[in-house]
This record gives C-alpha cells, sequence and structure tokens, in this order.
C-alpha cells in the first residue's frame, strides 16, 4: 500500500475497531469484508498503528451490571503535589516511585486510574480511581484495602457511587482532516 492508500485504510480501520470487534469466529476477516482487504492487512493495519503508538490497546468494554457488579465508584483522592507521582504510574526510572506507583494499578478491581487537575477552590482532588463491587460494602472494603496497602492513611478521598448508567462504551475516532493531519483527530465518547 502507499502512503495515501495506507492513511484512508488505517482510519476505517480504527473506525471500525472503535466499534467494537465482531462476534464472529474470524473478526478480522469479517472487519476485512467490510474495508474489502484481506484478513492478513487488517492484522497488519492494527500491527502498524500500535507499532506507531497511534492505538496502544484495544480490549472489550464490560456491562458489570450484567455480570453481577452493581456497585462503581469513582474514589477521588487528595493527594499532595509532591507526591503525586508517587502514587501515579508514570514513565520514570526511579525505582521507589515506580514501585509505589503501581500500588493502585496492580488490583484487579480498580479499572481505572488518573490524575486531573485540581479546580480550586471548590474541588481538591486530584487522582481518580474507578472501582467496581458488587455492592457498595464490597467497594468501600476495597478503598479501605487500598489506604492500607499503599500507604495512603491521613490522605483525604471520596467514594462517589453511581445511581445510574446512562452510557457505557469506548471511545470512538474519527478524522477532522481529509489530509491525514494526526493533530485532526477527534474522540466522541
Amino acid at each position: 500500500m502507499d502512503m495515501i492508500k495506507d492513511s484512508a485504510f488505517e482510519t476505517a480501520l480504527i473506525e471500525i475497531i472503535s466499534k467494537g470487534l465482531p462476534l464472529v469466529k474470524q473478526p478480522y476477516a469479517a472487519i476485512a469484508e467490510q474495508l474489502g482487504s484481506s484478513e492478513a492487512e487488517v492484522i497488519d493495519g492494527i500491527q502498524r498503528v500500535m507499532m506507531r503508538g497511534d492505538l496502544n490497546l484495544f480490549g472489550v468494554v464490560v456491562r458489570h451490571r450484567q455480570l453481577g457488579y452493581r456497585a462503581n465508584g469513582m474514589v477521588v483522592w487528595d493527594i499532595p503535589d509532591e507526591r503525586i507521582k508517587e502514587v501515579v504510574v508514570w514513565d520514570i526510572p526511579d525505582e521507589r516511585i515506580k514501585e509505589v506507583g503501581h500500588c493502585l494499578g496492580q488490583y484487579a478491581f480498580v479499572t481505572l486510574c488518573y490524575q486531573r487537575p485540581r479546580r480550586l477552590p471548590d474541588w481538591h482532588y486530584n487522582l481518580f480511581s474507578m472501582i467496581h463491587g458488587q455492592d457498595r460494602d464490597a467497594v468501600t472494603e476495597q478503598v479501605r484495602f487500598i489506604v492500607e496497602q499503599c500507604g495512603l492513611h491521613g490522605i483525604d478521598h471520596k467514594i462517589l457511587f453511581s445511581n445510574r448508567c446512562f452510557k457505557q462504551r469506548g471511545a470512538s475516532y474519527r478524522r477532522m482532516h481529509a489530509n491525514g493531519d494526526r493533530r485532526g483527530i477527534a474522540i466522541n465518547g
């Protein structure tokens, strides 16, 4: 494929896989049929966009409520700014930072963990993690466990439980510019 065809193919491929893989025995062959290409070209295209870093992972969106996990809580943490890099996973070679940074992310019940800026004076939390459990007591116990295991005693935090799910899906991506300019990628959630 030449550069322009390659870019158009990869754009279409990303658009298709962002909607979810077909639930068939050979999903890449089904995608290839939609694109008018071969299964090998689809796999190669996915590998190319991953090697470039345009796509670093793709997976499933689990409907956790349908699996019996009725409680999910966004845990917001007020991590002192000088300590935030110890708790959030960063690609920093310091072994101590790596060790502490992996603490939150090592538990299967933590499905998201990210840093956001404070919105002072009203919102002083800067670290967010999502925890799913079968009930609120299970989530609360998991938070207590994290506090103990990660040494977060004395760190202000709140559990914001969801009341209702309006939408749950992965993000979808589309190019805004036909010329292939990567700065034109829009994320629709």
